[in-house]
């Protein structure tokens, strides 16, 4: 069972979301719901959680393009 929630986003990356294929929305969707899923667990603030994945995705390289181009292919 599932439940729909909102969070607000880039819109970059919102318009990368819905550019998507349903397929990629749904691997995007399991990972979101799993990186979730943990911070509830560790008591980690989403907030906290939310400002680590940015660094991350930005150390690499990624970017609202790039995002948009890995959701294409």
């Amino acid at each position: 069972m599932t439940d729909t929630i909102t969070i607000a986003v880039d819109p970059d990356l919102a318009d990368a979301y819905r550019a998507a294929s349903d397929q990629d929305r749904r691997k995007l969707d399991l990972l979101l719901n799993l990186r979730l899923r943990d911070v509830t667990r560790t008591g980690e603030s989403l907030h906290d959680v939310m400002a680590e994945i940015t660094r991350n995705a930005r150390a690499r390289g990624l970017t609202p393009e790039i995002l948009e181009e890995l959701l294409r292919d």
